[in-house]
């Protein structure tokens, strides 16, 4: 997996442990020169924040911590993550699974298809097709082709799965100024960073959209562990209603005044 460009892959831990896996993190880095991790620790309970330290001692150049005090969700510890890395001197800034749900093996991929100048982001897509390895619990992937659907008709564009863990932008402006202001949702935060773009840009969807690819994996694991449960699906129609009324009504443009006032945000530092 080699490329030239510097890319940051944050990966989101919550008490992960158990789940973890150094070694295919270290390979990583030795398979890509530009590449470099920044794991964010939030706010776990469990032995997590050791296993990453011991993680970044062995490559402390190259592995990066930020620490949070507290649990405030995947969302955030995400987009705190990404805000950090676009102020860094990195080409590509991503995220990834802590489990690794989708193997790192799937990053030259992305990578290669960055390359082309023409393409500002990577969207990895759980698509079930011969030849593919994609291991799904039955009512996880009906009940994500439910909301999948439903998530493409509020962005305005055919986008097959806004849920998958594994995305990789090019680091730019308008990726920062997406990311400068606090998720509305918790659980579904994926959809509200793509709905970000076309808005912060006064451009639609489907234009904005033409520079992204979504890349069906040729792996996908759903791990043991997983902290999703039935009642999160409920949770994310909830989050649904809220992003329908931030996005498709009047209160776009008090939307759009939120995310452009939060330009200026500090960022947390790191370790």
């Amino acid at each position: 997996m080699a490329a030239s460009n510097m890319t940051r892959i944050v990966v989101p831990c919550y008490n992960e442990a158990k789940r973890l896996h150094p070694r295919a993190f270290l390979a990583a880095l030795g398979d890509d020169p530009g590449l470099s991790f920044l794991f964010v620790n939030d706010g776990s309970t469990d032995a997590t924040l050791e296993v990453l330290r011991a993680l970044q001692a062995e490559a402390p150049v190259r592995i990066a911590l930020l620490d949070l005090d507290r649990n405030v969700g995947k969302g955030e510890a995400v987009r705190l993550g990404m805000l950090d890395a676009t102020e860094g001197p990195y080409d590509l800034v991503g995220y990834w699974d802590a489990d690794l749900a989708t193997p790192l093996s799937a990053l030259g991929e992305f990578l290669r298809l960055l390359e082309d100048p023409e393409v500002d982001g990577v969207i990895g897509a759980r698509v079930r097709l011969l030849g593919r390895k994609i291991r799904r619990r039955p009512l996880r992937h009906y009940l994500g082709r439910g909301f999948a659907t439903c998530a493409s008709l509020l962005l305005g564009l055919n986008v097959y799965d806004t849920q998958c863990g594994a995305k990789l932008f090019r680091n730019s402006p308008i990726l920062r100024s997406v990311l400068s202001a606090p998720f509305k949702v918790r659980w579904i935060f994926d959809v509200e960073l793509l709905a970000r773009f076309p808005l912060l840009m006064e451009v639609s969807g489907v234009t904005r959209s033409q520079r992204w690819v979504e890349h069906p994996l040729l792996e996908w694991t759903d791990v043991k562990g997983s902290k999703l449960e039935l009642s999160d699906y409920f949770r994310a129609v909830a989050e649904f209603a809220i992003l329908l009324y931030y996005l498709r009504s009047p209160a776009g443009k008090c939307y759009r005044r939120y995310l452009q006032e939060a330009q200026s945000v500090p960022v947390p530092s790191q370790t």
